[in-house]
Protein backbone atom coordinates (compact mmCIF):
# COMPACT_ATOMS: atom_id res chain seq x y z
CA UNK A 1 0.00 0.00 0.00
CA UNK A 2 1.38 3.47 -0.86
CA UNK A 3 2.76 5.60 2.23
CA UNK A 4 2.69 9.55 1.99
CA UNK A 5 5.76 10.76 1.09
CA UNK A 6 4.97 14.57 1.48
CA UNK A 7 3.05 17.11 0.15
CA UNK A 8 3.30 16.07 -3.45
CA UNK A 9 1.64 12.96 -3.05
CA UNK A 10 -1.18 12.92 -5.21
CA UNK A 11 -1.95 10.04 -6.95
CA UNK A 12 -0.71 9.18 -10.29
CA UNK A 13 -2.56 7.59 -13.25
CA UNK A 14 -2.72 3.81 -13.34
CA UNK A 15 -0.55 3.37 -16.49
CA UNK A 16 2.30 4.53 -14.42
CA UNK A 17 1.42 3.65 -11.22
CA UNK A 18 3.89 0.07 -11.51
CA UNK A 19 6.84 2.52 -12.70
CA UNK A 20 9.67 2.39 -10.07
CA UNK A 21 10.97 6.34 -11.36
CA UNK A 22 7.61 8.45 -10.77
CA UNK A 23 9.45 10.04 -8.29
CA UNK A 24 11.70 13.47 -9.76
CA UNK A 25 14.66 11.90 -11.36
CA UNK A 26 16.79 14.46 -9.80
CA UNK A 27 15.56 13.55 -6.46
CA UNK A 28 16.02 9.87 -6.71
CA UNK A 29 19.99 10.21 -8.01
CA UNK A 30 20.95 12.32 -4.89
CA UNK A 31 19.17 9.75 -2.93
CA UNK A 32 21.03 7.08 -4.56
CA UNK A 33 23.94 8.84 -4.02
CA UNK A 34 23.66 9.73 -0.81
CA UNK A 35 23.36 5.70 -0.10
CA UNK A 36 26.02 5.37 -1.84
CA UNK A 37 28.13 8.03 -0.14
CA UNK A 38 27.25 7.23 3.33
CA UNK A 39 28.20 3.20 3.15
CA UNK A 40 31.44 4.14 1.37
CA UNK A 41 32.64 6.36 4.23
CA UNK A 42 31.73 3.02 6.91
CA UNK A 43 33.12 0.52 4.84
CA UNK A 44 36.37 2.60 4.01
CA UNK A 45 37.64 1.46 7.36
CA UNK A 46 35.11 -1.01 8.98
CA UNK A 47 35.95 -4.01 7.90
CA UNK A 48 40.00 -3.12 7.81
CA UNK A 49 39.95 -1.92 11.79
CA UNK A 50 40.76 -5.44 12.84
CA UNK A 51 43.98 -5.26 10.69
CA UNK A 52 45.10 -1.90 11.34
CA UNK A 53 44.36 -2.10 15.19
CA UNK A 54 46.37 -5.38 15.96
CA UNK A 55 49.07 -5.20 12.89
CA UNK A 56 49.85 -1.52 12.99
CA UNK A 57 49.65 -0.26 16.40
CA UNK A 58 49.97 -4.16 18.29
CA UNK A 59 46.66 -3.72 19.86
CA UNK A 60 45.84 -7.05 21.82
CA UNK A 61 42.85 -8.88 21.04
CA UNK A 62 40.99 -7.93 23.71
CA UNK A 63 41.84 -3.87 23.14
CA UNK A 64 40.71 -4.71 19.49
CA UNK A 65 37.40 -6.16 20.47
CA UNK A 66 37.26 -2.96 22.91
CA UNK A 67 37.32 -0.25 19.80
CA UNK A 68 34.80 -2.42 17.48
CA UNK A 69 32.53 -2.28 20.94
CA UNK A 70 32.26 1.25 20.03
CA UNK A 71 30.01 0.95 17.33
CA UNK A 72 27.40 -1.35 19.21
CA UNK A 73 27.50 1.58 22.22
CA UNK A 74 27.06 4.59 19.76
CA UNK A 75 24.35 2.23 17.72
CA UNK A 76 22.34 1.81 21.28
CA UNK A 77 23.12 5.22 22.16
CA UNK A 78 22.65 7.47 19.11
CA UNK A 79 18.38 6.85 18.65
CA UNK A 80 18.28 9.18 21.98
CA UNK A 81 20.15 12.01 19.83
CA UNK A 82 18.12 10.96 16.82
CA UNK A 83 14.59 10.71 18.96
CA UNK A 84 15.67 13.89 21.39
CA UNK A 85 17.41 16.50 18.88
CA UNK A 86 17.69 15.57 14.91
CA UNK A 87 13.72 14.50 14.48
CA UNK A 88 12.41 18.04 16.17
CA UNK A 89 14.46 20.56 16.16
CA UNK A 90 16.75 20.29 12.79
CA UNK A 91 16.42 19.67 9.07
CA UNK A 92 17.30 16.25 8.58
CA UNK A 93 20.08 17.46 5.61
CA UNK A 94 21.35 19.55 7.92
CA UNK A 95 22.08 17.12 10.91
CA UNK A 96 23.61 14.63 7.84
CA UNK A 97 25.74 17.34 6.95
CA UNK A 98 26.63 18.72 10.71
CA UNK A 99 27.69 15.17 11.75
CA UNK A 100 29.70 14.27 8.99
CA UNK A 101 31.73 17.40 9.26
CA UNK A 102 32.70 16.38 12.42
CA UNK A 103 33.24 13.01 11.62
CA UNK A 104 36.23 13.97 9.19
CA UNK A 105 37.33 16.10 11.42
CA UNK A 106 37.96 12.88 14.60
CA UNK A 107 38.56 10.32 11.42
CA UNK A 108 41.39 12.73 10.93
CA UNK A 109 42.35 12.79 14.43
CA UNK A 110 42.39 8.62 14.97
CA UNK A 111 45.22 8.79 12.20
CA UNK A 112 47.39 10.42 14.60
CA UNK A 113 46.57 8.67 17.47
CA UNK A 114 48.65 5.52 18.65
CA UNK A 115 47.55 4.46 22.36
CA UNK A 116 44.73 2.15 23.25
CA UNK A 117 43.02 4.99 25.28
CA UNK A 118 43.10 7.90 22.60
CA UNK A 119 42.34 5.52 19.95
CA UNK A 120 38.91 4.27 21.56
CA UNK A 121 37.95 7.67 22.89
CA UNK A 122 37.86 8.81 19.30
CA UNK A 123 35.87 6.02 17.82
CA UNK A 124 33.68 6.43 20.34
CA UNK A 125 33.11 9.98 19.73
CA UNK A 126 33.08 9.33 15.66
CA UNK A 127 30.61 6.25 16.05
CA UNK A 128 28.35 8.46 17.74
CA UNK A 129 28.51 11.11 14.61
CA UNK A 130 28.28 8.40 12.00
CA UNK A 131 25.48 5.83 13.32
CA UNK A 132 22.85 8.14 13.48
CA UNK A 133 23.38 9.05 9.64
CA UNK A 134 22.18 5.20 8.92
CA UNK A 135 18.95 5.83 10.74
CA UNK A 136 18.95 9.73 9.11
CA UNK A 137 19.48 8.66 5.46
CA UNK A 138 16.71 6.02 5.73
CA UNK A 139 14.42 8.35 7.38
CA UNK A 140 14.88 11.19 4.85
CA UNK A 141 14.71 8.64 2.23
CA UNK A 142 11.42 7.72 3.53
CA UNK A 143 9.66 10.86 3.63
CA UNK A 144 10.20 11.71 0.12
CA UNK A 145 8.93 8.28 -1.08
CA UNK A 146 5.22 7.74 -2.54
CA UNK A 147 5.37 3.86 -2.39
CA UNK A 148 8.13 2.86 0.38
CA UNK A 149 7.43 -0.41 0.25
CA UNK A 150 8.77 -0.48 -3.84
CA UNK A 151 11.08 2.50 -4.60
CA UNK A 152 12.93 2.10 -1.13
CA UNK A 153 15.39 -0.80 -2.08
CA UNK A 154 16.00 0.37 -5.25
CA UNK A 155 17.66 3.58 -3.75
CA UNK A 156 19.08 1.84 -0.90
CA UNK A 157 20.89 -0.65 -3.12
CA UNK A 158 23.49 2.06 -3.68
CA UNK A 159 24.63 1.78 -0.69
CA UNK A 160 25.58 -1.66 -0.87
CA UNK A 161 27.05 -1.15 -4.06
CA UNK A 162 29.34 1.80 -2.14
CA UNK A 163 30.31 -0.84 0.59
CA UNK A 164 31.25 -3.05 -2.27
CA UNK A 165 33.17 -0.61 -4.17
CA UNK A 166 35.37 0.97 -1.28
CA UNK A 167 36.17 -2.71 -0.26
CA UNK A 168 37.50 -3.66 -3.99
CA UNK A 169 39.38 -0.44 -4.03
CA UNK A 170 41.09 -0.55 -0.79
CA UNK A 171 41.86 -4.31 -0.99
CA UNK A 172 43.57 -3.58 -4.68
CA UNK A 173 45.29 -0.43 -3.04
CA UNK A 174 46.84 -2.51 -0.50
CA UNK A 175 46.91 -0.27 2.56
CA UNK A 176 44.30 -2.49 4.87
CA UNK A 177 47.27 -1.91 7.82
CA UNK A 178 47.80 2.11 7.16
CA UNK A 179 45.97 5.36 8.43
CA UNK A 180 45.07 5.44 4.39
CA UNK A 181 40.92 3.72 4.81
CA UNK A 182 40.40 6.70 7.61
CA UNK A 183 41.89 9.17 5.55
CA UNK A 184 39.33 8.14 2.49
CA UNK A 185 36.44 7.74 5.01
CA UNK A 186 37.38 11.50 6.04
CA UNK A 187 37.67 12.82 2.41
CA UNK A 188 34.83 10.96 1.98
CA UNK A 189 32.71 12.40 5.13
CA UNK A 190 33.63 16.09 3.68
CA UNK A 191 32.25 15.27 0.08
CA UNK A 192 29.00 13.72 2.13
CA UNK A 193 28.67 16.54 4.47
CA UNK A 194 28.92 19.44 1.38
CA UNK A 195 26.62 17.14 -0.62
CA UNK A 196 23.99 16.18 1.99
CA UNK A 197 23.05 20.14 1.81
CA UNK A 198 21.73 19.50 -1.49
CA UNK A 199 19.27 17.11 -0.78
CA UNK A 200 15.73 17.46 -0.86
CA UNK A 201 14.65 19.66 2.12
CA UNK A 202 13.11 17.12 4.99
CA UNK A 203 12.07 19.39 8.18
CA UNK A 204 11.94 17.77 11.37
CA UNK A 205 9.27 15.10 11.11
CA UNK A 206 8.20 15.18 15.15
CA UNK A 207 8.58 19.08 15.73
CA UNK A 208 6.18 20.49 17.92
CA UNK A 209 5.23 17.28 19.26
CA UNK A 210 5.69 16.35 22.82
CA UNK A 211 8.83 14.91 24.29
CA UNK A 212 8.14 11.91 26.88
CA UNK A 213 11.03 9.67 28.32
CA UNK A 214 9.00 6.71 26.19
CA UNK A 215 8.97 8.42 22.63
CA UNK A 216 12.61 9.09 23.80
CA UNK A 217 13.39 5.56 24.56
CA UNK A 218 11.44 4.26 21.77
CA UNK A 219 9.25 2.40 23.46
CA UNK A 220 5.90 2.80 21.26
CA UNK A 221 8.32 0.79 18.98
CA UNK A 222 8.11 -2.54 20.68
CA UNK A 223 4.79 -2.67 19.95
CA UNK A 224 5.85 -4.04 16.77
CA UNK A 225 6.96 -7.02 18.37
CA UNK A 226 3.62 -8.02 18.57
CA UNK A 227 3.50 -8.92 15.08
CA UNK A 228 5.19 -12.66 14.47
CA UNK A 229 6.89 -11.41 10.95
CA UNK A 230 8.68 -8.39 12.76
CA UNK A 231 8.95 -10.40 15.62
CA UNK A 232 10.88 -13.11 14.00
CA UNK A 233 13.29 -10.43 11.71
CA UNK A 234 14.14 -9.07 15.46
CA UNK A 235 15.31 -11.97 16.88
CA UNK A 236 17.05 -12.81 13.74
CA UNK A 237 18.76 -9.77 12.97
CA UNK A 238 20.16 -9.91 16.48
CA UNK A 239 21.11 -13.54 15.88
CA UNK A 240 22.99 -12.64 12.98
CA UNK A 241 25.01 -9.52 14.27
CA UNK A 242 26.76 -11.83 16.32
CA UNK A 243 28.86 -14.08 14.26
CA UNK A 244 28.95 -10.80 12.12
CA UNK A 245 30.83 -8.99 14.05
CA UNK A 246 33.47 -11.99 15.01
CA UNK A 247 33.27 -11.84 10.81
CA UNK A 248 34.53 -8.13 10.46
CA UNK A 249 36.53 -8.02 13.64
CA UNK A 250 39.40 -10.29 12.76
CA UNK A 251 39.08 -11.86 9.44
CA UNK A 252 40.85 -8.76 7.89
CA UNK A 253 43.62 -9.52 10.17
CA UNK A 254 44.40 -12.89 9.45
CA UNK A 255 43.89 -12.51 5.97
CA UNK A 256 45.92 -10.77 2.73
CA UNK A 257 43.70 -8.00 2.00
CA UNK A 258 39.45 -8.06 1.88
CA UNK A 259 39.63 -8.95 -1.50
CA UNK A 260 41.72 -12.00 -0.72
CA UNK A 261 39.24 -14.11 1.66
CA UNK A 262 36.62 -12.19 2.14
CA UNK A 263 34.52 -11.90 -1.33
CA UNK A 264 32.12 -14.12 -0.69
CA UNK A 265 30.17 -11.53 1.02
CA UNK A 266 29.82 -9.34 -1.64
CA UNK A 267 28.75 -12.07 -4.20
CA UNK A 268 26.48 -13.01 -1.69
CA UNK A 269 24.93 -9.68 -1.59
CA UNK A 270 25.01 -9.09 -5.07
CA UNK A 271 22.58 -12.60 -5.30
CA UNK A 272 20.70 -11.27 -3.20
CA UNK A 273 20.40 -7.21 -4.81
CA UNK A 274 19.73 -9.15 -8.33
CA UNK A 275 16.75 -11.47 -6.29
CA UNK A 276 15.47 -8.30 -4.55
CA UNK A 277 15.36 -6.74 -8.09
CA UNK A 278 13.94 -9.84 -9.74
CA UNK A 279 10.78 -10.02 -6.62
CA UNK A 280 10.28 -6.08 -7.22
CA UNK A 281 9.96 -7.09 -11.34
CA UNK A 282 7.75 -9.77 -11.01
CA UNK A 283 5.30 -8.24 -8.83
CA UNK A 284 5.12 -5.45 -10.94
Amino acid sequence: MAQPGGPNNHALPKSTDWCPLNMPIADRIRLSLMMFLNYVIWGSWYVTLGAYLTITLKFTGTEAGAVFGTTALACMISPFFVGLIADRFFASERVLAALHLLGAVLLFFVTKATSFFAVYTLMFAYCLCYFPTIALTNSLTLQHLKDTGRDFPLIRVFGTLGWIAIGVTIGRLGVETSTVPFLLAAGASVVMSIFSLTLPHTPPPSKGQSVTLRRILGLDALVMLKRPSFAVFAVASILACIPLTFYFSFTNATAFSPTDVMPLSRWAKLAMMLQSALSIVMSA
